[in-house]
């Protein structure tokens, strides 16, 4: 089953690994916590976790742990390298004391009540957002057709873009941007697909398929019948309806969700 998710605007500047449930659940005395300053952090840089990776050398894992809440007690040499990065006392990383100090110099808080820039209150028309995985690298198509028989992570540098999925989903699920307009209605062009190796291609799912003959991957919905496979688009207008691919086709993933730009 494939989830369509909107994201708000915010998110479709600069991207970043976060638990949203933790950003907006705020503490009674709007403390802050190391995920939420380093969020802020980066927003205020125009940081994203590869740019940020790049030019602290902080560890990008390490940096999506921080964000994720998974990673409460960051090393001393990580600290020393966020510290330098943005020009604020290594320790903010680990205490809250000079994190809130910190926060306060550089005004990541509202002045009204002290909680951080953008913290919101559930009211009777909002509710905590999905829950934030670990970001995937958006990459071109000839990379998506190479992923299939890829051991190795891809090198940071060959990312275009490292973006949250917020949904449950496997160490190897890459983002794609759609091209075409062969699966319209449901996936336009321009918008992203997020897509998971590790997931089970049956019957009916979207999947990303690199085609022997083929440098660069495809995007069709799976047919099969009996023993045989084909590739089928959504779009009803499109004048190659079932193409077979019984042995001359790899399948590289399994679409799980899609964002939608404005």
């Amino acid at each position: 089953m494939v989830v369509t998710v909107s994201m708000p605007s915010i998110m479709r500047e600069r991207i970043v690994p976060v638990n949203a449930q933790q950003h907006y659940s705020m503490m009674h005395s709007y403390g802050m916590t190391a995920a939420e300053f380093l969020k802020a952090l980066m927003e205020r840089a125009g940081d994203n976790p590869n740019s940020l990776a790049t030019r602290s050398k902080a560890v990008q894992s390490t940096i999506f742990r921080i964000l994720e809440g998974t990673s409460l007690e960051p090393r001393s040499a990580t600290r020393e390298k966020l510290g330098r990065a943005f020009g604020v006392a290594p320790e903010a990383f680990l205490s809250e004391k000079v994190r809130m100090a910190e926060a306060t110099r550089l005004g990541l808080l509202s002045k009204e009540d002290g909680a951080p820039l953008g913290a919101i209150e559930p009211t009777a028309n909002t509710e905590p957002g999905p829950e934030m995985r670990p970001a995937v690298p958006l990459i071109s198509w000839v990379q998506a057709g190479k992923w299939c028989a890829m051991t190795d992570p891809l090198p940071l540098r060959e990312a275009e873009d490292w973006l949250p999925v917020p949904r449950k989903h496997g160490p190897r699920t890459f983002a794609l941007r759609v091209r075409g307009i062969s699966m319209e209605p449901k996936y336009r062009d321009g918008s992203i697909i997020f897509v998971d190796p590790d997931r089970a291609a049956d019957h009916g799912c979207n999947v990303v398929v690199r085609l022997d003959n083929e440098k660069e991957a495809t995007f069709k919905q799976l047919i099969i019948e009996g023993d045989r496979r084909f590739l089928k688009p959504l779009n009803p207008n499109w004048p190659e309806q079932l193409i077979p691919i019984n042995g001359n086709a790899t399948i590289c993933g399994v679409v799980i969700g899609q964002f939608i730009p404005d």
